[in-house]
């Protein structure tokens, strides 16, 4: 058994999960998985015997409990610094933080329209025009990041960073909905899908036998 032990939600819909998730494995962090079902009468019962907040994810690290996506990430950061989980110049680590925080406190509309949800092919959902200024200020984001600091690799700041791993979910919605989008961030899109470990938790997605009510009855979410 690891000493280190996530718990997540399901992984068709926990988007705050993901975060995390793809940045330990990116790190070549060895860890367990506790996944809990969500929207059940005991689910937040259950979620509060490992998180004080309530919320997944929550991760254990012996006696250390760490709630909340950017906080692990950056934890992980501090466990694993040889993965270089944020960018080693200054003024593009400034700004990976910067985007960082913006998809954690932002982007509510997209949030709402267009929840996560890897296992289905939603084309022709409705795009008002808060949750379309959400995605052109998505997209913008992408773009300046790849101009600005993305020579080296194919994502956002070059190399893989907790800023990828934060926009992950974005990727697998504009995939589920299929958002047009220019070649810059469809790039980025495919090049973070393709990654190894988000392969595989499409795959735990795909698998899951939980279904929401709103999924059951063929709504966005």
């Amino acid at each position: 058994m690891s000493e280190l032990t996530l718990v997540i939600g399901n992984k068709n819909y926990s988007s705050w999960s993901l975060r995390p998730w793809l940045a330990m494995r990116m790190a070549g962090l060895e860890f367990d998985e506790i996944a809990i079902q969500l929207d059940t009468p005991d689910t937040q019962a259950r979620i509060r015997e490992y998180s004080p907040g309530g919320l997944v994810p929550a991760l254990r690290h012996g006696t250390l409990t760490v709630w909340e996506s950017l906080a692990i990430c950056e934890y992980v950061a501090e466990l694993a610094p040889g993965a270089r989980l944020w960018p080693a110049d200054p003024a593009a680590r400034a700004v990976a933080r910067a985007v960082s925080c913006e998809m954690h406190a932002g982007f509510r509309a997209l949030r709402n329209a267009l929840p996560m949800n890897i296992r289905v092919d939603r084309p022709g959902v409705a795009i008002g025009a808060d949750v379309q200024a959400d995605i052109e200020r998505i997209a913008a984001l992408w773009r300046d990041c790849r101009a600005r600091f993305g020579a080296g690799g194919p994502f956002l700041f070059g190399r893989f960073s907790i800023a990828d791993a934060m926009y992950a979910p974005v990727a697998t919605r504009f995939a589920t909905y299929r958002i047009p989008l220019g070649p810059v961030e469809q790039a980025w899109v495919d090049a973070v899908r393709a990654l190894p470990p988000m392969r595989d938790w499409a795959a735990a997605a795909a698998a899951e036998p939980w279904r929401t009510e709103h999924e059951k009855a063929g709504a966005p979410g």
